[in-house]
This record gives C-alpha cells, sequence and structure tokens, in this order.
C-alpha cells in the first residue's frame, strides 16, 4: 500500500473504518485462539471437532461482546490512549478466563486449558492493539511529514502534555526533547527522546525544527533568563507556552504559544509587593491619577482598582485614551466584583482652577501625577509646550492639591532627570525641584517623587518597533552601537510607585532599582535571534536582518543614571532607595518660575534654555536649541539678514 492508498484509506468514512476494525479484530479473535490450541499442542495442524468449535465460537462472541462493551469501536484510533489499551488487556484476559469457565463446567473435552487461555489472552492482547498502534503509527508517519518539527524544552508534566496536544493537532509535531534533569536524558516520553542542552546544536542540524517551544511554565525570570541565553546562539524561532494560572484558570490553553517576552530576557524576577505600602495612600481612599490614559498611569489605575478605593478620578487631556481606560477599568470591576466609583475627567494639568475644584468637590486624599511629555526628540521640537506641560503643569497640580487638601501628591519621574541632556529630562527635574520646594513649606500635602528608567511596552518602547521591522523584513534601526539603557516592566514600576509614594515624608526622592543596564543594540540582536532569524552583517553577508545605525537623536544620551549624588540609603522595600539631592527653597524657586514663565510667553528660546541651564537641575545640552518653531524663524532672519546686506 503507498502513501496515496494510506490517505485516501484515512479519509473514508468512519462507518467504513469501524468495519474494518470490526472485521480486523474478528480474524484476530480467531486467530490468537488457533495460535492459543497449536501452541498448547505444539502442532500446527487441529483438527476441529464440535467441542473446539463451540469454544472458538464462544470465544468470539466474548470478545466481540466485551470490545463493544467497553466502547473500542467509538474511540478514534489516533487518539487512543495508555487507559485504552489497559482496558483490552482486561477484556482479553476476562474473555480467556471466562471461556476456560465454561469448558469447564460444560465437561468440553477440548485442548483449550489454562495454559492455551493464557497463551490466548496475550495474543489476542498484541494482535487487538498492535493493530491500533500500526494505524496509529502509519497516520502519524503520512500527516507528521506535513507538520513543522518543534523541540520540546522541558520534559516534565506541561511538556509532557504540550506534545500529546501537538501529536494529535494538525500543525505542528514534537521531534525531541530537551531537559536540564539528568535522570531524564536518553529515555523516551510519549514515544519521544529526551535529550540534554549541550546536543541542542546538534539537534537544530539534524531536526531542522521551526520552533523550539519552552514548556517550563512556573520557573522564575532568572532561571527562564538562563535556558534562552543556551538556546539564542542555535538561531532557532523560540516562543513559550502559557503561565501556569492562565492554564489553569482556563484563559490559555497550553498550545497558544507565545513570543518570549522581553523580560524574560532581562531575568529580572520581581520583589513580591508589601500589601501595608500598597492599601495605605489607596484602600477606601478616594484617589486621582493625572495622565491616566498613558502607559504608566493606566496601570496605576489597573493596580490601583484591585486595590479597592472609595473613588478613582481618571485625568487625561486625550479624549479617546480617557474612554479606553475608563471602559477597560469597567469591565474589570464587573468581572472581578469591584465595587469602585469610576469618574473620567477631560482636562489638562496646566488648568489649576479646573484641577482645584475637581480636587475639593471629591475630596481626593492621594494623587499620582503621570502626566507628562516623555517623548525625548519632540520636547526638543516643542520646547515651551514642553516647559508648560511638564514644568508649570506639575505647578499648577501641586498647587491645586495644596489648595484641596490633599494628604499625598507623587510624581512619576524619570532617570532622564539625572544630569539632562535634553529638554525633556531638564523639565522633569525642574519638576522635581518645585515639588522639593513646595514640600519645604508650611504645607499639609506630603510631596515625593518616583524616578526610575524605561518601561517595557509603553508608548516609545523599541521593543514593539523592533519586532515590527524584523517582520517586515528589516532593517531594524537602532540610534548608537554603544546606548545603553535600564528597562522594568510596567506593572512592576506601578507597583514600586505606589509603595514608594507610601514611604514618603515630604520631598522625598525615590529611586527605583532598574537592575542591569541593557545594551540596546544586544538586545536588538537577541529579539533577532528569538524570532528564529540571522544579524546580516560585513562577517554574515548571508543573514536576515540589517541593522542600521541612525546617530543619536536630538537631545538623547548614550546612558542614563538615576542618582545625581552619592547620598542614597535603603528603604523598607528592597527595590527603592531614596536619594538626598539639592534643592532650592519655595522663594527662591518662585523666582526661577516667574521668569521661566515670561520666557514661555515671549517665545525666547535662548533664555529658556539659559534658565534651565542656571538652576540646578545640572542640565548639559547635548544639541543647539531644535524648536521647530523657533529654528523657522531663525532661518527667515538669517535670509532677511542677507537680503539687506546684498541690497546694500
Amino acid at each position: 500500500m503507498d502513501k496515496s492508498e494510506m490517505v485516501f484509506f484515512f479519509q473514508l468514512d468512519r462507518k467504513v473504518k469501524k468495519v474494518f476494525f470490526l472485521t480486523l479484530d474478528s480474524i484476530s479473535i480467531l486467530l490468537a485462539f488457533y495460535l492459543a490450541i497449536a501452541i498448547s499442542e505444539k502442532s500446527f495442524i487441529i483438527g476441529f471437532d464440535g467441542s473446539l468449535l463451540f469454544l472458538a465460537l464462544t470465544c468470539y462472541i466474548l470478545g466481540m461482546g466485551l470490545l463493544f462493551l467497553i466502547g473500542m469501536y467509538k474511540i478514534l484510533v489516533r487518539y487512543i490512549t495508555f487507559r485504552s489499551f489497559l482496558l483490552v488487556f482486561f477484556v482479553c484476559i476476562v474473555s480467556a478466563l471466562s471461556v476456560l469457565l465454561i469448558k469447564n463446567i460444560s465437561n468440553n473435552g477440548s485442548a483449550f486449558d489454562f495454559y492455551a487461555a493464557i497463551i490466548y489472552a496475550l495474543l489476542l492482547c498484541t494482535l487487538i492493539s498492535g493493530s491500533r498502534v500500526l494505524v496509529n503509527e502509519l497516520y502519524r508517519t503520512i500527516y507528521n511529514d506535513e507538520k513543522k518539527k518543534v523541540i520540546i524544552y522541558g520534559a516534565g508534566a506541561a511538556g509532557q502534555q504540550l506534545a500529546l496536544s501537538l501529536i494529535n493537532g494538525n500543525e505542528y509535531y514534537p521531534v525531541a526533547f530537551v531537559d536540564d534533569n539528568r535522570s531524564l536524558h536518553n529515555s523516551f516520553v510519549q514515544g519521544i527522546k529526551v535529550y540534554s542542552a549541550k546536543e541542542l546544536q546538534g539537534l537544530g542540524q539534524c531536526f531542522q525544527p521551526k520552533k523550539i517551544l519552552l514548556a517550563l511554565p512556573s520557573l522564575s525570570k532568572s532561571q527562564r533568563k538562563k535556558i534562552i541565553s543556551k538556546i539564542e546562539p542555535i538561531g532557532i524561532s523560540i516562543q513559550t507556552i502559557p503561565g501556569v494560572s492562565d492554564i489553569v484558570d482556563g484563559k490559555m490553553k497550553i498550545d497558544e504559544f507565545q513570543d518570549v517576552e522581553i523580560d524574560d530576557l532581562l531575568g529580572r524576577d520581581s520583589v513580591p509587593p508589601s500589601l501595608e505600602l500598597l492599601q495605605k495612600n489607596v484602600f477606601n481612599k478616594t484617589v486621582m491619577v493625572t495622565g491616566a490614559g498613558g502607559s504608566i498611569g493606566s496601570e496605576l489605575c489597573r493596580q490601583i482598582i484591585r486595590l479597592k478605593p472609595q473613588q478613582l478620578l481618571l485625568l487625561e487631556v486625550t479624549e479617546y485614551a480617557l474612554y479606553s481606560i475608563e471602559k477597560e477599568l469597567k469591565e474589570l470591576c464587573t468581572v472581578e466584583g469591584f465595587e469602585v466609583s469610576l469618574l473620567p475627567f477631560l482636562g489638562t494639568i496646566q488648568n489649576e482652577n479646573r484641577l482645584k475644584n475637581i480636587l475639593s468637590a471629591y475630596r481626593v486624599d492621594t494623587l499620582y501625577h503621570a502626566a507628562a511629555y516623555k517623548h525625548v526628540p519632540m520636547v526638543e521640537y516643542n520646547v515651551v509646550e514642553g516647559v508648560r506641560n511638564n514644568v508649570f503643569g506639575t505647578l499648577s497640580t501641586a498647587k491645586a492639591a495644596i489648595s484641596a487638601g490633599v494628604q499625598t501628591f507623587v510624581l512619576v519621574s524619570t532617570d532622564k532627570a539625572v544630569r539632562p541632556t535634553n529638554v525633556m529630562g531638564a523639565t522633569k527635574r525642574m519638576a522635581e525641584l518645585v515639588l522639593q520646594a513646595l514640600a519645604k513649606t508650611d504645607t499639609q500635602t506630603r510631596f515625593c517623587m518616583v524616578r526610575f528608567g524605561n518601561v517595557l511596552g509603553s508608548s516609545g518602547s523599541v521593543v514593539p518597533l523592533f519586532k515590527k521591522q524584523i517582520k517586515q523584513g528589516g532593517p531594524v534601526t537602532v540610534t548608537h552601537p554603544d546606548i545603553i539603557r535600564y528597562f522594568m516592566t510596567i506593572p512592576e514600576a506601578a507597583q514600586l510607585v505606589i509603595q514608594a509614594g507610601a514611604m514618603g515624608k515630604g520631598g522625598d526622592v525615590f529611586v527605583l532599582d532598574m537592575g542591569e543596564p541593557v545594551k540596546i543594540a544586544d538586545l536588538a540582536k537577541k529579539i533577532i535571534s528569538l524570532m528564529g532569524l540571522e544579524v546580516k552583517s560585513e562577517e554574515n553577508q548571508s543573514g536576515d536582518i540589517e541593522i542600521q545605525y541612525m546617530g543619536l537623536r536630538p537631545g538623547e544620551k548614550l546612558y542614563e543614571e538615576l542618582l545625581i549624588g552619592d547620598n542614597v540609603a535603603g528603604t523598607q522595600h528592597p527595590r527603592i532607595m531614596t536619594a538626598d539631592e539639592i534643592y532650592l527653597e519655595w522663594a527662591e524657586m518662585e523666582k526661577v518660575l516667574f521668569h521661566l514663565d515670561k520666557a514661555c510667553h515671549d517665545f525666547e528660546h535662548q533664555t529658556i534654555r539659559n534658565i534651565l541651564l542656571n538652576a540646578p537641575t545640572g542640565f548639559n545640552p547635548s544639541d543647539g536649541i531644535c524648536d521647530l518653531v523657533w529654528s523657522k524663524k531663525q532661518q527667515e532672519n538669517i535670509v532677511s539678514f542677507d537680503q539687506v546686506r546684498k541690497g546694500q
């Protein structure tokens, strides 16, 4: 039978296949009976008299009846399990002993004795089970050629369940297990051999798999990072199965693969949060989040709502962003059963009167100020708006909070505020100085700032951009080969912001432990490798994806810092530090703000830059003034001057 004929057989109607197995099992029962008598008599020449024919018929009726009774012909052969084979063995033993009992009761003088009965049971079990195994293997052989080969890393319970799911599926076929458990090496699980991680390179060359699937849902991120680093050099696409909680809760199936998350590459294990710190400023209180529709603001809202505030006020300047986050939070409240009053407010943080009315009307207890312009080049091109929003928006929000009697005010700051080389960083440092100065005045509002680096998955994050560029065939664009950044997941950052805010006494600058910095070029190479592709370079012209270095953008620097000075101390949380840094008294700060406001109003960019340079911001600009309108006017002034000069 060639392949086409076998394919034809597997595509036959279910009823036809059922008749085929009924016929096959009938032959198997009679053949097993004949062979049992022949082996017992030590002769293949048997005279079938009436008594022997009666027992043969009894064997047939009992055997087929029991097979029908256990539902053998309702089981799809391709999905047959070990439990089914145990039932077949049980049927064969019961059938053989029953026939032997009938023979003894009826004083049948045939040669079917206890020895023959045991041989019959074993032969019948072998024939019935073997026929299913043979058909199953034929099916796999035919259809597995059309499936994509994969290697499963992890031969534990999750890996075995995944393998079974893939074998019975239509898209992938597992060709090997890889596991770090030495006791499993060279053994077979689900009929698939288990190898060590050292053999991965050879397995890749031998099987040419399309993917390596990580079936390790319960491992910590640091352990996953170690495993990924072993796989990465092979250049095969890596995906993972969902986490244990998602599988148990039924949110995802085990064979719903996910791309390796970037935080798995960082290998950063989160520290369990302190429930006391999380609840201190939130539980049963009225809380407001500015910039509620942004990356950090929206995650703050998700975390806060789980801590059961009495009311959550959402302030956002973008209508659609406000609509989206309110809709999401309402759905979360419905699903989780949270009884939280959600109040959406459209507005800008620069409108102090609007803020004052909202805060006082709802008697807000805690305010998380996440609203800001954060994109470095955009603020470079729009200097006045950056200053207005980041500095004076923070000032307006802070003054409104003081006026309304807000207890705690937490500013979401950035590592770019430390020795800034761009206007965005300088404005965020100015915002910190504003709150530090206000904290030293006679106010009941506790001000604190939380400073951290880049968050994964935020708007403007490099990771989604890299993945998009890779899927489009490249090139992947990196600003500079030596640029490095700190990274943290958005949920962890939001949790730490809430906990840090609970520790504030007034004027505190908190710094989050961001772990080890990451070289962006190396990050790009890892993502390319994990997607099963190779970096194209001068050394490897046959690679798939090229990395192009575009040069630093306006205001961008090679590395970020989290501390201005060395005066740093620990807190009760291992990931949160507090920094003792320079500040201005309010009277002095007020003068700086007055001149800065006038310079913004008069569109005097050089004056704005001078004020930012002279204030204790540590501002050291890497570029000239890049504001688009100011630059255009400068060009026109030069043209006008040249025209005047030529006319003279």
